[in-house]
């Protein structure tokens, strides 16, 4: 017989030491405001100003500093504040405002104002509302009319005909080709207002290359489109151009998307013969702590809540976190700049290969601050407003044995197209054997690659443009 013991278990204290990086609300609150755009953070300080009474912003209460005129500040190259950034700082509360004006008519209200100065009747008149409402911005009727038919109830007696009918009345609408399926259904609704305005002859030329024949057209595939239409040059050119003269998209003119602007938070200058960078002083939201509140506090610790206590921590740290943003947007924007310094003197083809991790060895942090400092930071330079992250591209051999960035390649790319002749466009081979020429070795597919990154269309439809042009 065989007796199996149980194993005791002994406890013990160990003493061990270890690091551990504890994410702080105030670490917290660094990384997020590093990751803010311009606006973003002005959004952020706003509502602080809001929600902390403590805060507020510099010479918002200096009613001697506001009435006298501060001096113009200038350094070694002329650069000087702007007016406007000036007078944002010496307005205290009033901060800029953009200018606003009146709200356009959106599309909807524009075709619902055509309908109610038509005689319709009541059910047509929500029929064609029911229509509108499925327009896109286009200004195309991206429903059709069998599913809309199937979302009204059948006890209303609501036939296709109809749909039909108000889809008519809403077709007789300003921009000509609104309520369209299609483009070529635009466009023959257009051709049907306007076929006073060409012969006869350049209007069946142009309903049938609308109708059945637009991709053709798009291929510049003339002697083809003359067989197919058996009509003349003249008239195949006539109504080309009368089709160009139609717009395929008719509600965009009534779509009034806010184009929202830029504000660079670093100014690009040479300065010492070198190209530099300096924080926009038009971004920097000047708070500061109000001096008679936290003395009273200070003074009066045990009277005062632990919620004035916070708030003056909080109101200390959200300053000390702006000002550890903007000093580590500085010295990734130095260090990015300092390595594209032929970029300022040259353009786009002097750029050099940059990835985040050369600059994150070079200053000593983690590639992900690096992103976070570049993402949605913009740089004002000569050459216009860029992103930082702009200026991080990847790196391409040439056969010296030297490198060169794949943005260069993209504006070269871009240069050899431009020069091409408009009736034999560069094929990628070609392209690919004169980068080679210059020194620098891709293939072909690389070559389609930054093409289509540049927005350059293939040789082929190249060439069917020209074609097209050449009929004007």
């Amino acid at each position: 017989m065989q007796i199996i013991l149980p194993m005791q278990s002994r406890q013990s204290i160990e003493l061990r030491q270890h690091q551990q990086l504890a994410l702080t609300p105030q670490l917290q609150q660094a990384i997020r405001l590093l990751q803010y755009s311009a606006q973003d953070l002005e959004q952020e300080v706003a509502q602080a100003l809001l929600d902390n009474p403590l805060l507020e912003r510099d010479e918002e209460y200096d009613i001697e500093g506001a009435a006298a005129e501060p001096a113009a500040s200038h350094d070694d190259d002329g650069f000087r504040e702007p007016a406007e950034f000036a007078s944002r700082s010496r307005d205290g509360d009033d901060e800029y405002v953009r200018p606003e004006a009146a709200p356009a008519p959106t599309l909807r209200q524009h075709l619902l104002e055509q309908l109610r100065l038509t005689r319709a009747a009541p059910r047509d008149r929500v029929l064609v509302e029911l229509l509108i409402d499925e327009l896109d911005d286009n200004g195309y009727l991206v429903t059709p009319l069998d599913e809309l038919a199937d979302l009204l109830p059948g006890e209303l007696g609501i036939e296709r005909c109809d749909w039909q009918a108000a889809l008519r009345l809403l077709q007789s609408f300003d921009p000509p080709g609104v309520g369209a399926a299609s483009i070529s259904d635009c466009l023959l609704l257009q051709l049907q207002r306007g076929e006073r305005d060409a012969p006869p002859e350049v209007l069946a030329c142009a309903r049938e290359l609308a109708r059945e024949h637009l991709a053709l057209l798009a291929s510049g595939n003339l002697p083809g489109l003359r067989r197919k239409l058996g009509c003349s040059l003249g008239v195949l050119r006539d109504a080309r151009q009368l089709l160009l003269q139609l717009d395929p998209k008719p509600g965009r003119g009534w779509a009034h998307d806010v184009a929202d602007y830029v504000r660079p938070e670093v100014i690009v200058r040479k300065a010492g013969g070198r190209w530099k960078a300096f924080i926009n002083p038009a971004v920097m939201p000047g708070l500061r702590v109000n001096a008679d509140y936290e003395r009273i506090i200070r003074q009066s610790r045990q009277a005062s809540g632990e919620g004035l206590q916070q708030q003056l921590q909080q109101a200390h740290g959200l300053i000390r976190s702006i000002h550890q943003r903007f000093d580590t947007i500085l010295r990734v924007a130095s260090a990015v700049i300092e390595h594209q310094q032929a970029f300022f003197e040259l353009g786009e083809q002097a750029l050099r290969p940059l990835v985040l991790r050369d600059i994150a060895q070079e200053l000593q942090m983690h590639e992900s601050t690096v992103s976070r400092a570049t993402r949605h930071k913009y740089a004002q330079t000569p050459w216009g407003v860029f992103e930082l992250k702009y200026f991080f591209t990847t790196a391409v051999s040439r056969d010296d044995g030297e490198t060169t960035s794949s943005a260069a390649v993209r504006s070269l790319i871009q240069d050899l197209v431009q020069g091409e002749p408009a009736a034999k466009p560069l094929s990628d081979n070609l392209i690919a054997s004169m980068l080679a020429e210059r020194g620098v070795v891709i293939a072909r597919r690389t070559v389609a690659k930054y093409r289509e990154a540049a927005g350059i269309p293939a040789a082929s439809l190249r060439r069917a443009r020209a074609r097209l042009d050449s009929m004007g």
